[in-house]
């Protein structure tokens, strides 16, 4: 670029950003290229800084860098595999940006916070049991998983398996392992806690895997969505050398935008296509709790993510057997918010479960009766429930097919890729039933609970080696499993651009299981569009038991909706962009705090 080139593009890239100052008439002007939070925002007082994240044209980003610092704004990160930079800007800036042809998108630096809350009794005596696994089975040796969270604790539970930690709440900088929440460190036990202070009974589900921390959130549990993209990205590009197969996302954030430019959803979609399982929590948005009525439509970011494994929470009951299993009422329920997306995927016990504590954490300040002894009698453990503890007993499982099918045949041969994991996971869960022994419909319980000791089964008897488009069993597997002295089928589905695959699908080394291949990608598997007993699919959509969803979501049994799922031109999160509060529609409001631990 000749530098006259250069002066001429800064100065008509100033102009643009002046160019809001200049005039009020855009003010009621939509920007297609902003999300939901920054089209409310533009109404503010214009000198208002925020944080947010520009999706950049394919070898414009050093451009775009140089526009923003001629102009003064403080370039927070740069993130090359989704061509992203995040900067601080004000409000005023917005139109000038959204005009510059070289920014695809235009989304707001969000506040996640993680998925889980304080409650009580726990479940974990019987985790494994109602998982399907037995002490004999596989333990994830040879798996890792990354665990984006607030960090872990080296509890003795895990033993010398930390294998590396790095800071990104200063930077990604390696770092001693620890947690100053508590959240992430009760994570990677359900994932991978050995219950050594418990003389096992507080067992993680893959008790052998290795543990990868990146610490994301901060002592209260929050963190920003570009400190989660910029260890995603590390974690992507150094997977081999850390030994990452699977990632936890405990954490997320309401839906600003469609996934399609939601700079988080790339993230993850890139780990994907790299190889790695992303597991995310699907939200504890299901219910009202001024109201106790459920509401669909409150999966988080990145739940979003088509390719991600998006898991809600059910509770076990303390039983082995799944016959009174029920969908906890704080899980949130499907479809995405702006894109429509079946979602959950699967869901996993996710109600008290207990898992190692940190100590001097905020969590066991704050909720000292809810600390847990081990065998010696000290505080070691806690209670949590949510979709982050669904999640990271997700991860577990997952971490525990990879080493399954890795240890089945002793030559090398390829990894199962993620989509593969992924329909495992649907394939062999098993449906949830409620009071009344109907099953929940597919937006609350996606294919099914989880079933590890399933899913391991069908992971050892598949060979990854056979050419793509033939038959990679190895041996025959029977759908079922028996948990205590409960037969239960297998759902024998996965849910594929909104629509079930059924039958032998998964027998085959299929093109859709490839790294390369999106979750949902068009690709036909034949003429059932059958997606549940009363589901129809076509211009008029009717999802399950008379759910209609129209404008806005409605709390209840029955939602409306109609063709336009461009939803968010009526949505208002609280005050601020950074509210406490959530607003749905026109008048439904969320607050911070979910009693979930006073549920039945």
């Amino acid at each position: 670029m000749t530098s006259r080139f250069r002066v001429v593009t800064l100065i008509t890239f100033g102009l643009l950003l002046a160019a809001f100052a200049a005039t009020t008439v855009y003010a009621q002007d939509r920007l297609p290229k902003l999300d939901s939070v920054l089209q409310a925002a533009r109404e503010r007082d214009g000198s208002v800084r925020l944080g947010v994240i520009l999706q950049i044209q394919p070898g414009r980003r050093m451009s775009v860098r140089q526009q923003l610092r001629a102009n003064g704004f403080a370039i927070r990160a740069e993130h090359p595999l989704i061509n992203a930079i995040s900067v601080e800007v004000p409000v005023n800036a917005l139109f000038g940006l959204a005009h510059q042809p070289d920014v695809l998108s235009i989304s707001i630096d969000a506040t996640l916070r993680a998925s889980g809350a304080p409650s009580t009794t726990s479940n974990t005596s019987v985790l494994r049991q109602t998982l399907g696994l037995t002490s004999a089975s596989p333990r994830g040796v040879g798996a890792g998983v990354a665990v984006f969270d607030s960090g872990i604790y080296p509890s003795p539970d895990f033993e010398n398996r930390i294998t590396a930690f790095y800071d990104f709440t200063r930077g990604g900088v390696a770092s001693v392992p620890y947690d100053d929440y508590g959240h992430g460190t009760h994570a990677a036990g359900l994932i991978g806690g050995a219950g050594l202070l418990s003389n096992g009974v507080v067992q993680g589900v893959a008790p052998s895997v290795s543990l990868i921390g990146f610490k994301v959130l901060d002592s209260s549990g929050a963190g920003l969505v570009s400190t989660v993209i910029s260890a995603l990205e590390f974690a992507t590009t150094n997977k081999s050398e850390l030994g990452i197969d699977v990632i936890n996302l405990s954490l997320g954030h309401p839906i600003f935008e469609s996934a399609a430019t939601d700079p988080l959803v790339a993230a993850v979609e890139n780990a994907v296509r790299a190889g790695i399982v992303v597991v995310v929590s699907a939200g504890n948005y299901g219910i009202d709790p001024a109201t106790g009525l459920s509401g669909y439509g409150g999966i988080a970011s990145p739940g979003n993510a088509p390719s991600a494994i998006t898991v809600g929470s059910m509770n076990p009951r303390k039983t082995v057997i799944r016959a009174d299993d029920r969908i906890d009422p704080f899980s949130s329920r499907g479809p995405s918010w702006f894109d429509g997306f079946a979602k959950p995927d699967v869901v996993a016990p996710g109600r008290n479960l207990i898992a190692p504590a940190a100590p001097g954490s905020t969590l066991a300040i704050d909720h000292p009766e809810l600390l847990v002894g081990d065998a010696s009698g000290a505080l070691s453990y806690i209670t949590l429930s949510g979709t982050s503890m669904a999640a990271a007993v997700t991860s577990g499982i997952a971490a525990a097919v990879i080493a399954a099918n890795r240890m089945a045949d002793p030559t090398p041969h390829p990894a199962l890729p993620p989509n593969a994991v992924k329909a495992i996971l649907e394939y062999t869960g098993v449906r949830v039933t409620d009071g009344s022994g109907q099953p929940y419909n597919r937006l609350v319980q996606g294919a099914g609970a989880v079933n590890a000791g399933g899913a391991i089964e069908l992971a050892t008897a598949i060979d990854t080696s056979v050419a793509t488009g033939t038959w990679w069993l190895t041996r025959g597997v029977q759908p079922q499993t028996t948990f205590g002295n409960e037969a239960d089928g297998w759902s024998q589905e996965f849910i594929w651009n909104n629509t079930p695959g059924h039958g032998s699908s998964i027998y085959i080394n299929s093109p859709a299981w490839g790294s390369h291949i999106a979750w949902g990608d068009n690709i036909l598997w034949g003429d059932n569009i059958l997606w549940g007993d009363n589901i129809l699919w076509g211009d008029n959509i009717l999802w399950g038991d008379n759910i209609l969803w129209g404008d806005n979501l409605v709390w209840g049994d029955n939602i409306l909706w109609g063709d336009n799922i461009l939803w968010g031109d009526n949505i208002l999160w609280g005050d601020t962009v950074f509210g406490n509060n959530i607003m749905w529609g026109d008048n439904i409001l969320w607050a911070d705090e979910s009693l979930w631990a006073d549920l039945p």
